[in-house]
């Protein structure tokens, strides 16, 4: 599948905080009850301002609920959903 970019395919929810030859920062802020769109993520620390209930969307169309705490962290692979 090739690379959806979150910025240009979800400009709502994204903003580049900072982007260099080195690293991208992204913020996502997404309402809650809102969505977002399928798009790709590289391998990346998230950090949780405001913790929620959020579902993902995998790839293979299977879906993963979590509940995330103020603060949370967290580390994945590439992937996209």
């Amino acid at each position: 599948m090739p690379y959806i970019d979150p910025i240009e395919s979800s400009p709502d929810h994204y903003t580049v905080l900072l982007e260099n030859e080195h690293v991208r920062m992204p913020e996502m802020i997404v309402p809650p009850g809102a969505g977002d769109v399928r798009h790709s993520l590289s391998e990346k620390t998230v950090y949780f301002i405001t913790g929620g209930k959020t579902k993902v969307t995998t790839e293979d169309a299977s879906v993963v609920e979590m509940e995330l705490l103020d603060g949370a962290t967290m580390w994945h692979e590439a992937r996209t959903h």
